[in-house]
């Protein structure tokens, strides 16, 4: 069972089954425990949305999960209680979003009672403003302070969120929210994507949603601007597999449902090119040095994704090195 970690450093039933949703069979061996943020609503509209279209998977017991192949994996919580839904994709999706929890209740459309943010990235936050008026927005209190402020990655500055996106219910370790006849316990991991990262744990469906801590077969973004550290990316993984059921499904941040397996293949992929940097660093290797030494073979297809080998590696420098970088603005993240 999770427990929230210290940090290392201070932060400022039964569920009705859907009639008309088609259960995806996933062929992996089902999942435990779940960056880079995004521009304004309003540039995301001209990438154009109208194409997207969302896949609705059952999970286990009162779990699904919404996969657009655009932004963050959204989990879903249905029952007696309604909608609580893991993070919200882009502004200009809502309407898609709400149509498909509808699929979920048997019905046109549906509506979260609550929106819980695993951390402020826009692809994970871009629709809180178009569900705040019927939903209750909750997520660690750095969440809060980086939607409401401006902020700033090298170059590239994101303006604030407007108030109503804000979350109204913050946490600093961690809460629980008794939903859908389940408890859903939130933990705060610290310093690992972001300093505002959220691991949701559905005890009773023993499904786990990580947030973008975990990029499923892929390199991850370390938003080390946002406060993230590869070191801390690597403690937090870590944590999760010292704490969490040997069978326990997961959602991840990005990618496909997972296991215990795949997390601990991800948890050796991080370990292993921190301590291949690492050495790089001590032997007196600049960040050039190290991109071109590569990653090994195991690796090399982990790449394919939003960031490359060589963005991986380079953000092991700077994390490593105590450099923040200018960071990854594309592919729909702030």
């Amino acid at each position: 069972m999770l427990t929230a970690p210290s940090s290392s450093r201070p932060s400022s039933p039964t569920t009705p089954r859907p009639t008309r949703v088609a259960t995806t069979v996933c062929s992996l061996a089902f999942l435990t425990l779940a960056a880079v943020p995004t521009l304004s609503a309003r540039p995301l509209i001209a990438q154009g949305f109208s194409d997207v279209e969302f896949e609705v998977t059952h999970v286990a017991g009162n779990v699904w999960v919404l996969d657009s192949g655009r932004g963050g994996n959204i989990g879903v919580s249905y029952g007696e209680d309604g909608f609580l839904i893991i993070d919200d994709q882009f502004a200009p999706l809502a309407d898609k979003i709400r149509a498909a929890l509808g699929e979920i209740a048997g019905g046109d459309s549906g509506a979260p009672e609550f929106v819980l943010n695993t951390h402020w990235h826009g692809d994970h936050t871009g629709g809180n403003a178009e569900f705040a008026p019927d939903a209750t927005i909750i997520a660690h209190e750095n969440v809060r302070v980086r939607l409401s402020t401006e902020q700033r990655r090298g170059t590239n500055v994101t303006p604030p969120a407007p108030a109503e996106a804000w979350p109204v219910i913050t946490f600093h370790d961690g809460l629980s929210i008794h939903f859908n006849g389940e408890e859903v316990r939130v933990r705060h991991l610290p310093d690992g994507h972001t300093d505002g990262d959220a691991v949701v744990h559905f005890l009773s469906s023993n499904v786990v949603h990580l947030g973008d801590d975990f990029f499923a077969g892929r390199f991850p973004f370390v938003d080390i601007a946002s406060g993230g550290s590869v070191e801390g990316l690597e403690r937090a993984i870590a944590h999760v597999l010292e704490n969490a059921p040997d069978d326990v499904r997961i959602i991840p941040g990005h990618g496909p449902l997972s296991d215990m397996n795949d997390l601990r293949l991800y948890h050796r992929m991080i370990v292993e090119t921190i301590e291949s940097v690492r050495g790089q660093i001590a032997a007196g290797g600049s960040v050039d040095d190290v991109k071109a030494a590569g990653v090994s073979d195991e690796w090399d297809g982990w790449g394919s994704g939003f960031i490359s080998a060589d963005r991986w590696l380079e953000t092991v420098f700077l994390s490593l090195s105590g450099s923040e970088g200018d960071g990854p603005m594309e592919h729909g993240h702030r």
